[in-house]
């Protein structure tokens, strides 16, 4: 694969249930910067056989061939921008796929406690399975970034997000060598043309908001089925949190 051209891409690897597409609101709400929405879907919807939500549309609309996707990912940034952001489901990257174009990118983490994923992805996945969630393969992926990086690439946790966004991305962007841009709180309410056609599924609440969320401590009451899907992703979260960028 060739090098990557000019600009920042930031790849951004987060699981499902998380503030992800709040996150990719607030970067595309920069005038410097381009954004994508899981373009590994369609590959993963038909390497699993996962029966999700406007499956066959993702399928028939986005580029399945997942060298292809990886190829346009490192190649030139939409709109001739000089950031190009990219919003990840970790639980797209199938064993069997090359991670050789993650050394073109520069890849960031977002983690939430699994008690809260958990709870969330089963309202509308009620026998979902641990590898469903994507921590196992966050922990794969981080531990790649650092055994290539020889250090940490940058964790932000989505409680920490919603305390605190204004610091919490300042930091994150000044580990990527950018300023941070106030225009990454607040962000016009309504749908996006880059969002992806499995929008009117899942992007409700965002579609609603101008901005993060207040944070908010919420219990979260689980079945015996739902703690064991926590005990099976919990230790990959541990790996990962002691490594959050600090909101201050």
């Amino acid at each position: 694969m060739s090098p990557a051209r000019a600009g920042l891409r930031v790849a951004m690897w987060s699981g499902p249930r998380n503030i992800s597409t709040a996150m990719m609101r607030a970067w595309e709400n920069r005038e410097d910067t381009a954004v994508i929405d899981e373009p590994f879907y369609a590959h993963y919807l038909l390497a699993t056989g996962v029966q999700h939500p406007g499956r066959d549309e993702v399928i028939a609309t986005q580029d399945n061939d997942a060298a292809d996707v990886a190829a346009m990912l490192t190649g030139p940034i939409p709109g001739d921008r000089s950031i190009w952001y990219q919003k990840h489901m970790t639980q797209h990257m199938l064993p069997e796929m090359p991670l050789d174009w993650l050394d073109q990118v520069s890849n960031c983490f977002l983690i939430r406690e699994p008690a809260a994923v958990v709870a969330s992805f089963t309202i509308q996945r009620p026998d979902a399975a641990a590898w469903e969630l994507g921590f196992a393969q966050q922990a794969r992926l981080f531990d790649h970034v650092c055994d290539r990086l020889g250090a940490a690439p940058p964790v932000i946790d989505a409680s920490d997000v919603l305390k605190n966004p204004a610091a919490v991305l300042g930091n994150l962007c000044t580990r990527l060598g950018i300023a941070f841009s106030p225009r990454m709180l607040r962000w016009p309410r309504g749908p996006r043309a880059s969002d992806g056609v499995w929008a009117p599924h899942w992007y409700a609440a965002v579609e609603r908001s101008t901005g993060f969320a207040p944070w908010r401590e919420h219990v979260v009451k689980l079945s015996a089925f739902q703690r064991g899907l926590v005990e099976q992703c919990q230790a990959h979260y541990d790996k990962l949190s002691p490594h959050r960028l600090a909101a201050s």
